[in-house]
């Protein structure tokens, strides 16, 4: 009996990849090329792995940037100044954590995501396999995260070159900043707006957040 072979590891970003995409997306789309050729290099790099990054995300869920860095630091400098591993973070109580200074519904979260690895429900080494669509599936199963995590998963920590997070408010201002919108994209307009970014859509995105860097605010040019 002939052995069925093993998929394919998804693409990921790396040097040649970010090239090639800068490249294509100039050429494609002369408004989101100004920005490229102005900001430079795209600096998106996979970071961390699967399991550290959903425990941060959720820690920096809904909170200003500076208060989260500091519940964050409190709470690694609890466990040697690291995330602590999956089994030893699910078997925390609640009162532990909740002195970190998470909230009920954090300190619920964080250990959700722990009992998915300790448990073998999410692996790192899965996650890095499965197309893009089941790691949105796989991991917003899990209490606490919802798609904006996934996708940032997706991006910063495995790398895929070809995610869009529509609902993410950066990348919708950065895209009503360059196409001069009305307001800001909806869901939708955005995924056609993205169809000629295909298969980069990571790239662009990430270039979408820099506009506000580098675009001064302007009369709108065209109405959504």
């Amino acid at each position: 009996m002939r052995a069925v072979p093993a998929p394919s590891d998804p693409s990921r970003l790396d040097p040649a990849t970010l090239a090639r995409a800068r490249r294509a997306l100039v050429r494609r789309d002369p408004a989101l090329g100004a920005v490229i050729r102005r900001v430079g290099p795209c600096g998106i790099e996979a970071r961390g792995a699967p399991y550290a990054a959903l425990v941060r995300s959720v820690l920096y869920q809904q909170l200003a940037g500076s208060a989260a860095r500091v519940i964050d630091r409190r709470f690694r400098a609890a466990y040697g100044y690291r995330y602590p591993g999956a089994a030893r973070l699910a078997g925390e109580s609640d009162a532990r954590l909740r002195g970190f200074g998470l909230s009920r519904q954090k300190a619920a979260a964080v250990k959700a995501v722990a009992q998915a690895f300790a448990s073998g429900a999410v692996s790192a080494r899965r996650l890095a396999r499965l197309p893009d669509a089941e790691v949105v599936e796989a991991v917003t199963r899990i209490r606490g995260i919802g798609e904006w995590t996934a996708h940032m998963l997706l991006m910063f920590s495995l790398g895929r070159p070809d995610v869009l997070p529509v609902g993410d408010y950066g990348v919708r201002k950065g895209a009503q900043r360059i196409y001069g919108l009305g307001e800001l994209p909806r869901p939708r307009d955005l995924e056609a707006l993205a169809e000629p970014w295909r298969p980069y859509r990571s790239v662009a995105s990430w270039y979408l957040w820099r506009a506000m860097e580098v675009l001064p605010p302007e009369p709108s040019r065209r109405r959504s």
